[in-house]
């Protein structure tokens, strides 16, 4: 008949931190399944071992309210690949594929349960998950999956190649010869291909699994009863499973809602729901002892209790073990109950190690070795994969029965750690000497429960200690406590984690104050801990690393471990190359979190320190570090200002290649109130369409001038047109005419003229202007860097942005102004420049470094005026000459053509509009 059958996970492309593949391995109501890591490549693949060679009937998904893929492909192998083992070139053979809904009609809040029935015999088999449906919740782009169920019976044994024990083909000769009761195959029919619902993946996924265990014991003492004609029995025991499968499923909802309590941290709920479930399961228990069903053992499991994903009570395997049960009467209660529902090998062979009597171990690692071990081994000789324990289990551990302890014999009496080895022993001795054999054994236990209650005891220990003991008993109690607290941290059950951090945190704050003890002893548990602390960090799981990283900031602010300053040390450490990105991670940002809340100081944080692990985590290969780095950077410049400099290399082009020296070299300008390098580059963009805008506008006004001045030459020759021609007729005919008053042609109005500083001359010819330009004109000077000759007004700028010499220039975020680079930090830490202030209120003076009004008309007045500038040293070789008069309706001085910052080094070309070689004049009226 088929059954459902048990399957380890050999391995998985990939998972997201604590949704790992082996979780499919459970079947439960709280279970979280599988999902795939974030944006990850498709496909993505699982491969599933079986137990045994089996011929699979149906295969059950479960799939995820909205982390769906949109396609599954089934394969199976009869042994694995040869990536997965050398020398072996079996493949995988597709059996098929399902489509999965999308779940838009739900909202995306139902799972759907896809059954499909194969037929196909093999051991291996792979699930392949295509690209997920796209929806609102799927941010990551993720498929999942929350359990998988396979069921199928033994294959054909009539291949003699797979018999590979003695005893498996006497077992298959008897049973080919025997004849059963069709009642034992679940049917009054007894159809070898009928499927109990007890096997079904829904009946597992919303039952309470202790409940589900009863309900199939009951089902299997049901068949019994049927096969002895028990019928009144069988009718009792098919309704109380009826109404125990209402139980389970109200029980489980309970369990669900409990555990979203515990995530909400709603504590008090969570009580509510624990208490209400008690109190539930009582009743019910009770009811089943009143009808004799069950008598009081069985009220609590035993805490090695597999969940169903590994075996099933209705396997040929199950029947071996119990071949029959002995004659009862109806009215006998069922003792029967009270074994263990699973037995690892016939009860004819002693327990060996394979056995698990425990159920604080975790499921099996997809190892290699494994997976040979099972291919190698007699069905019946191969060991269960282990399973997790349930929070139940815990709480009724204690409460076991006599078969449990007969089948666990290095377990030690019912409700009680199993006692020390050895070698732990040898290891526990000076805590054994303090604490005592049976506390420490509770510590090394391997149920966590056990190790969780130890802790707890010595909490209480330490709590009620009183004041009046002696030091060195104290000292003495403490170091072997926090012994136990070091091994507790590396603990990898939560509760247990979590247990450890409160006993060290009362040792810390409580323990050490009350007892009057001596900061050694603080610096004793931080400097035992806090590495192994610091190690947690780096956990694959997500909740474990965000519970290490908030107490290590916690104990981190005790003031009995802050004025030691330890902590801080630990976390400056540089990072090494070959650790993992999680611990990388949670170091960068404890570092970052502490320096907020200590600074730097008297707290172990330093300059120096921060400075030299921040600038190496600029190298890390994970982005998130390198990230981290920048802001810790950023916010130590707030504080620290030009001390941070010294540990960057300068800013300059070659620097500002690299994106993150860019990102912190424009945050430190964003934080000094300095424009950036983008903001820079648009302000010139508009000045340089201002400018050209300006430009424009004055050339289309003195086009307008010049045709003006036309039209008034063009009436004065019309009006003196006669007289012309007299004095033209004298001057041929000898008689000498006297010359009309020179006068400067409308065309050549620019001609000798400055236009920096609007002195005019005769001398200014093009060699002269050169000249002037060289030595003489007050609005010039030169580069003493690169000798060209600029306006003054943009000096600053030129140094910055054009100067040959420009990559040894820093602009003051004060001043506004050009310094060396190897002046700027002391130039800015000693404050002593003058402020500028906005360009639209004041302009800049770069050689006597002062304030004047803005506007262009000012630089004239500030650097040729008498009260202006006192450094411009042009000031003293040249005379001062009034600038020559205009022509007439020329209005004001005429404006410079060049734009701000023009290398000044040839004559001024002629502006648009005015023909040089004209030579027409014009008459004066």
């Amino acid at each position: 008949m088929p059954h459902k059958i048990g399957f380890v996970v050999v391995s998985s492309s990939g998972h997201e931190d604590g949704f790992s593949a082996r979780e499919l391995m459970i079947h439960a109501p709280t279970v979280s399944g599988w999902r795939s890591p974030r944006f990850c490549q498709f496909p993505q693949e699982i491969v599933l071992q079986m137990v045994e060679r089996c011929r699979i009937r149906k295969l059950q998904l479960l799939a995820h309210q909205y982390m769906i893929p949109s396609k599954v492909e089934f394969y199976i192998s009869e042994s694995l690949p040869e990536y997965f083992v050398p020398y072996q070139a079996e493949r995988f053979r597709r059996l098929g594929y399902v489509s999965l809904c999308d779940n838009e009609k739900t909202g995306c809040k139902a799972r759907e349960l896809k059954s499909v029935y194969v037929d196909a015999v093999g051991q291996f088999l792979k699930l392949i998950f295509h690209e997920n449906h796209v929806n609102k919740y799927n941010i990551y782009n993720q498929v999942a999956l929350v359990a998988v169920n396979i069921i199928g019976d033994p294959a054909d044994f009539g291949d003699e190649s797979n018999i590979t024990s003695r005893e498996k083909l006497i077992d298959h000769y008897l049973g080919q010869h025997s004849s059963e009761d069709p009642a034992l195959e679940g049917t009054c029919t007894g159809k070898s291909d009928y499927i109990s619902p007890l096997d079904d993946l829904a009946f597992d996924m919303y039952q309470d699994p202790e409940v589900a265990q009863i309900i199939r014991k009951l089902d299997e003492r049901k068949r019994e009863a049927v096969q002895k004609e028990r019928y009144d029995y069988a009718k009792k025991l098919k309704q109380a499973i009826a109404d125990l499968q209402k139980v389970g499923e109200r029980l489980g909802r309970y369990e669900v809602e409990k555990r979203c309590a515990v995530e909400k941290e709603d504590y008090d709920l969570a009580k509510e729901k624990k208490q209400q479930m008690e109190q539930f399961r009582n009743q019910v228990y009770e009811q089943l002892q009143l009808h004799s069903l069950v008598d009081a053992e069985p009220m609590r499991r035993p805490s090695d209790l597999p969940l169903q994903p590994l075996t099933h009570s209705a396997s040929p395997r199950h029947k071996q073990q119990v071949p029959s049960l002995p004659p009862q009467e109806e009215s006998a209660p069922e003792s029967r109950f009270a074994e263990p529902f699973l037995q690892e090998k016939p009860p004819a062979h002693p327990p060996g190690p394979s056995q698990h009597s425990t159920a604080d171990q975790s499921p099996p690692a997809t190892d290699p070795h494994l997976k040979t071990h099972l291919q190698s081994v007699p069905y019946d000789e191969r060991p269960l994969p282990a399973t997790r324990k349930q929070p139940a289990a815990a709480a009724l551990e204690p409460e076991k029965s006599d078969s449990d302890v007969g089948e666990a014999p290095k377990r030690g009496a019912a409700g009680e750690p199993e006692p020390l080895t050895e070698k732990a022993l040898r290891e526990a001795s000076p805590a054994v000497d303090v604490l005592g054999e049976s506390l420490v054994a509770g510590a090394y236990s391997k149920t966590w429960s056990y190790r969780e209650d130890a802790l707890l005891a010595l909490y209480k220990q330490l709590m009620e200690t009183p004041a009046g003991t002696p030091k060195e008993e104290l000292k003495s109690m403490l170091r072997a406590s926090i012994f136990l607290v070091r091994r507790a941290i590396r603990d990898i059950v939560t509760p247990v984690f979590q247990a450890s951090l409160k006993l060290l945190k009362m040792i810390i704050t409580q323990y050490i104050p009350k007892h009057k003890l001596s900061k050694l002893e603080t610096a004793h548990c931080v400097e035992r801990t806090i590495p192994v602390l610091l190690t947690r960090t780096g956990d694959s799981s997500a909740r474990l690393r965000v519970i290490a990283s908030n107490f290590i900031q916690e104990m981190a602010l005790f003031k009995e471990v802050r004025s030691l300053q330890i902590i801080p040390s630990y976390l400056v450490q540089p990072l090494k190359a070959n650790c993992s990105t999680h611990l990388a991670m949670s170091q960068m940002s404890l570092l970052a979190r502490l320096l907020k809340d200590l600074g730097t100081g008297t707290t172990g944080f330093t300059i120096d320190n921060v400075m030299k692990f921040s600038v190496s985590a600029l190298e890390h290969r994970v982005y998130e570090v390198r990230e981290t780095a920048v802001r810790v950077i950023l916010d130590m410049y707030k504080q620290h200002r030009a001390f941070i400099l010294e540990y960057l290399p300068p800013d300059d082009s070659t620097t500002r290649k690299n994106v993150l020296y860019k990102t912190i070299f424009e945050g430190f300008a964003k934080i000094d109130g300095r424009p950036t390098d983008a903001e820079i580059r648009a302000q010139k963009k508009a000045a340089t369409e201002e400018a050209e805008k300006r430009k424009k506008d004055e050339i289309k006004a003195l086009q307008g001038q010049l045709a003006a001045l036309k039209d008034i030459q063009a009436e004065a020759q019309g009006k003196e047109g006669p007289s012309m021609e007299v004095e033209s007729q004298d001057t041929q005919g000898g008689k000498a005419a006297a010359p009309p008053a020179p006068e400067i042609p409308d065309n050549h109005y620019l001609d000798n003229l400055c236009i920096f500083c609007g002195e005019r001359s005769e001398s200014f010819t093009e060699e002269g202007l050169d000249l002037h330009y060289w030595k003489h004109c007050l609005m010039l000077t030169r580069c003493t860097h690169c000798k060209q000759v600029v306006e003054i007004s943009s000096l600053t700028e030129h140094l910055l942005t054009e100067c040959d010499k420009k990559d040894g220039f820093g602009k003051c975020y004060r001043c506004s102004e050009a310094i060396l680079k190897e002046e700027l930090p002391r130039h800015i830490k000693t404050k002593e420049c003058n402020p500028a202030k906005p360009e639209k209120l004041a302009n800049r003076c770069p050689l006597c470094h002062e304030n004047f009004s803005p506007g262009e008309e000012a630089w004239k007045v500030h650097l040729m005026g008498p009260a202006g500038c006192t450094m411009n040293l042009r000031k003293t070789h040249v005379l001062h000459k009034v600038p020559a008069p205009l022509p007439a309706g020329r209005g004001t001085a005429v404006t410079k053509t060049g734009t701000s910052g023009s290398k000044v080094g040839s004559k001024i070309p002629t502006p648009k509009g005015l023909n040089k070689s004209s030579g027409r004049t014009y008459t004066k009226r």
